[in-house]
């Protein structure tokens, strides 16, 4: 080779190894044909721990693990990089003192002019930190995912910009359904009820989410299978880094259980409400109830004596009628707040409904008049119930007028009976109901009908449809609080133009038939022989219009104020044939009285008066058993009747 050869190639090795010892990034050696170190760059003692001269002359499968060393993973890289130009890899590589380390190796095969392979350039760079950096990512982004997949109440998924499903939890096909492989790709309005989807609710969320960031909202949302749920859902825009919308991020959470007591609370809510309010209505009513038929019975027994000494002056008699015509709308007044407050005495006996209804024809023909048509639907072999007779006529009564009076023009009413069930989902709608066996009695008119904003309101007390000066808005709440505390249940059903449905259900009654008692007038009963009736009441204008009728009737009377003033005559050798008191007295109570008189005579008849009781007589909404009551206010006629039958009995 001339002198200048020499020298020029003296010159290009020099720069190569200039060249190679700068590149801090990369280990660059040198390989000879067999894989023997030729050459090592300061970058490769760093990465790899070997000085130059510790190295050189060595094969570089040193590098290499035991693994890949005895799966000839060495000689496998350098006759790929001869065979096809180059080899290129990641792997685990083996510094001089056994540590490992991740490094991108890229072997090129060296070649002379003549196309001799003379030996390999290897590249290798330690990409341990991105390799740390990406294992972390991978096992972060598993971990999300294994959590995703983990949660099973709620329905975790994304969805494109177009609102098409791109992912899918496990909650989400518990939740909704459907697998994987079959709601990828769907678009996710296919949760929405058909008339949403009409609507356009699905495309309106995601707008909302587009532009608000998150569109939250609760609703019903439809599975797999059709049926549906009460969902929570929330919808997140997901947007780059750049700002533009990429997709969104969904979850739906099933609360249908929630909202199910959540109802269920607002419905114990309104039943205490309601509960108070007649616990209100009915501490009000009780208040006044006794002082106010105490002198409704005065009024009303004075206009009684009144009429039966006017003789027949058609002027004084009108009027008479027209007072006691007052005092009588006064008395129902106050009964129908007990009533609806559940605070009135009741008699239950067995009764057949058919028959009452059946009884009740004639009355209430005259009641309706001649434009309403009557009809009765009785059911063949009804059940018994046991219930207030005169109550409950009162009750078919005020309905018949109240139907009559939403058809002024006429029409047609009809009485209804039948046994039904009232089972446990019906009774859950209402918790005064007690699943069982019941007997329905309905009245159904063809009127004007009841709008239905209005409809929940008409059971109120003092509430009315009807204009000034008709009815006293306590109709229908003496039905409903007769019916309640006769542990039935009521129910209204309207339809304007159509007309209007009550529904009365009464309990079965289970108990031994009874015969029903001999109906006859009695006419005016009066005393026989020197019968003796000994008056117990505190009020002295009650006291005296008592006595002043008795005496009339023929009775021997005695009287007292008080409890002790009645004790001191029955334990005197006084004869008492019958003790007529007033409940409510000062000290003892009138039951307290009654329980140490027959002590003192056992076989003393008793016949207790009240204008409320205040549980003294009447528990559970009954009267106690062998109570015998007269309530105030009571007429001339109630009296003497009563007085007799408790005496005959």
């Amino acid at each position: 080779m001339p002198d200048n050869e020499v020298l020029s190639s003296q010159s290009d090795a020099g720069r190569s190894e200039r060249l190679l010892g700068a590149v801090a990034d990369y280990a660059v050696c040198m390989l000879s044909p067999a894989g023997l170190v030729s050459s090592w760059n300061p970058r490769a003692e760093r990465l790899k721990g070997y000085s130059a001269r510790e190295i050189v002359g060595q094969h570089f499968s040193r590098f290499y693990t035991e693994e890949d060393r005895a799966a000839g993973h060495p000689d496998t890289a350098l006759k790929a990089a001869a065979a096809e130009g180059g080899f290129e890899a990641e792997g685990w590589r083996v510094r001089k003192d056994g540590e490992k380390f991740w490094a991108h190796v890229i072997i090129d095969p060296i070649r002379d002019p003549a196309g001799t392979l003379i030996g390999f350039a290897q590249v290798t760079r330690d990409l341990t930190q991105r390799s740390v950096v990406q294992e972390t990512l991978r096992r972060t982004e598993e971990q999300f995912r294994l959590l995703v997949q983990g949660v099973t109440d709620y329905a975790l998924y994304m969805l494109d910009v177009e609102g098409r499903v791109s992912s899918w939890n496990s909650g989400a096909q518990r939740i909704k359904g459907y697998t994987r492989d079959e709601i990828v790709g769907e678009h996710f309005s296919r949760f929405y009820a058909e008339d949403e989807q009409r609507d356009g609710v699905p495309a309106a969320g995601l707008r909302t989410a587009e532009h608000e960031g998150r569109w939250e909202t609760e609703g019903w949302r439809v599975r797999k299978d059709g049926s549906r749920f009460w969902a929570h859902v929330i919808i997140d825009a997901i947007r780059s880094d750049d700002g533009d919308l990429v997709g969104f991020a969904k979850i739906t959470r099933d609360i249908t259980e929630r909202r199910e007591a959540e109802q269920a609370l607002e419905e114990t809510r309104r039943a205490l409400f309601q509960s108070q309010k007649m616990e209100a209505v009915g501490q009000l009513t009780g208040g006044v109830a006794h002082d106010f038929n105490n002198l409704l019975t005065v009024i009303m027994g004075g206009l009684d004596t009144i009429s039966r000494k006017a003789g027949d002056a058609s002027r004084t008699q009108r009027a008479l009628e027209m007072a006691r015509h007052a005092a009588e709308r006064a008395a129902s007044l106050t009964a129908g707040l007990l009533a609806f407050s559940r605070k009135q005495a009741l008699q239950p006996t067995p009764t057949d409904l058919n028959a009452l209804v059946r009884d009740m024809t004639e009355l209430l023909h005259r009641s309706l008049g001649e434009q309403v048509e009557l009809e009765g639907v009785l059911s063949s072999r009804l059940w018994r119930v046991e219930v207030d007779q005169n109550q409950l006529e009162s009750a078919i009564l005020n309905l018949a007028v109240n139907a009559r009076d939403a058809m002024p023009g006429g029409g047609k009413l009809t009485l209804e009976t039948a046994n039904t069930y009232l089972d446990a989902g019906y009774a859950a709608q209402d918790a005064e109901v007690v699943p069982g066996q019941y007997v329905m009695i309905s009245v159904t008119d063809s009127g004007s009908g009841i709008p239905a904003d209005i409809l929940s309101k008409v059971f109120e007390p003092f509430f009315t449809t009807k204009e000034l000066g008709r009815g006293t808005g306590l109709g229908l709440s003496m039905v409903y609080g007769f019916v309640k505390q006769s542990g039935g249940h009521v129910t209204i059903y309207s339809e304007i133009g159509q007309g209007t449905c009550v529904k009365l259900y009464l309990p079965r009654y289970r108990g031994a038939d009874e015969a029903d008692p001999a109906s006859s007038d009695p006419g005016r009963p009066t005393a026989e022989g020197d019968e003796v009736v000994l008056v117990v009441e505190d009020n002295p204008d009650v006291r005296a219009y008592s006595v002043m009728s008795l005496t009339e009737l023929g009775y021997q009377v005695l009287e007292a104020v008080d409890a002790e003033g009645a004790l001191a005559v029955l334990a005197s050798a006084q004869r008492v044939d019958l003790l007529f008191t007033d409940v409510v007295l000062p000290g003892k109570t009138g039951r307290a009285l009654a329980d140490e008189a027959w002590t003192l005579r056992p076989a003393l008849k008793v016949l207790f008066t009240t204008g409320y009781s205040r549980n003294a007589i009447v528990h559970q909404g009954r009267l106690d058993e062998g109570v015998e009551l007269l309530p105030k206010p009571f007429t001339f006629e109630q009296l003497a009747s009563r007085i007799r039958e408790v005496l005959d009995s």
